[in-house]
Order: structure tokens, then sequence, then C-alpha cells
């Protein structure tokens, strides 16, 4: 499913329509840089996701139907991308694309939380997240991008600069791996 998220979103981009590489910059540059920050995402959901899963010993129905809010969440970056491209980073569309990755990022705790209580205080999971700081720093990250945009200069762009400053932001602060699920898979004797 994640990889056909990440098919919809290339599938936004449009071809320079000219041979040059200012051509790329003009048509297609803005249209890249929101790709590749919803690339990032999808990438990161899709690593942790598959991580996550390898320390689930049973699928309860709570599971399935948590997974499936955060599948929808995560299907809705296409077109939340396609707008912030589409507006060249309006407002509006730049507080949705965040309404939509603190919306991700609730659904990802929630998937967590359904697994570790269907699993037990105790579950390799639930060790594995332990305090699970970067999980509570980014939806307050996200909220403070939303509400920049909302805020400060709303006629301008300066809001908008701070939020997506933010979301590049939880992004970067994701993109390097967590190593803690990792050694637990090892210890526990998952293999990946």
């Amino acid at each position: 499913m994640l990889a056909i998220i990440i098919t919809i979103m290339v599938l936004e981009l449009k071809p320079p329509g000219g041979h040059e590489l200012l051509d790329l910059v003009h048509s297609t540059g803005i249209g890249l840089l929101t790709y590749l920050l919803s690339f990032a995402y999808v990438g990161i959901y899709w690593n942790n996701h598959h991580h996550m899963f390898h320390l689930v010993q049973r699928v309860s129905g709570g599971t399935l139907w948590a997974n499936l809010a955060l599948l929808f969440c995560l299907s809705l970056f296409p077109l939340t991308t396609a707008w912030v491209d589409e507006s060249r980073f309006a407002q509006t569309p730049v507080v949705i694309y965040g309404v939509n990755m603190l919306a991700a990022a609730v659904a990802y705790y929630v998937l967590q939380m359904v697994i570790i209580r269907s699993q037990g205080a105790e579950s390799p999971l639930r060790r594995a997240v332990g305090g699970d700081m970067k999980g509570k720093i980014s939806p307050v990250v996200y909220l403070t991008g939303i509400v920049s945009a909302l805020v400060i200069d709303p006629d301008g762009h300066v809001g908008v600069g701070i939020a997506l400053a933010c979301y590049i932001a939880v992004a970067i602060m994701w993109i390097v791996p967590d190593p803690r699920i990792d050694r637990v898979v090892r210890d526990h004797g998952t293999s990946d």
C-alpha cells in the first residue's frame, strides 16, 4: 500500500517544458521538493511500520482497524502534497498538509498503543518503544508549524516558512532509524 502511495505522488510530478536545467526548476522544482518531503515521510512510516510488525506476536481486530486508520491518513499524502505544490505553498494547503502529518502521527501512535495493549505491558514492542521521545515531540512540532502558518503573518509567507521548517525538522528527526526496535528484534530472535 505504501508503495502505491509513493507511486501516486510521483505521477503528480510534471515533466519540464524544455530541455534545460532551468526548465526543471521552473516547472517541476516545487513539485520535486514537496514530493521529496512526502516521499521521506512515507518511507519513514514504511520502515517503522515494517520494524514494528516484526515484534507483533498476534494481530487483533483492534490492530487491524488502527492499521487501517494509519493507511487512511497516509493515503491522503498524495492529495495534500499535490495541493501544496499546485498552490505554491499557500497558507491553507500548508496547514492541511500539517494536519495530515499530525493525523498520521496520531494514527501511528494509536496503532502502537493498540498493539502494546493487546500484547501486554511486557511486550517486545513496549520494551523497544521505551519513553518514545521522538513520538512525543513530533506532534508538538507539527502543531507549532500549523499554528505558525495560521497566526504568524497570515497574509505573508513567514508563518508558512516556519510551518515548512517544522515539517522538515520532524522528517530529519525520524530519517535516522531508531536502533531500539532493531535491537529488540535481534534480541527477540525475529529476523528481517
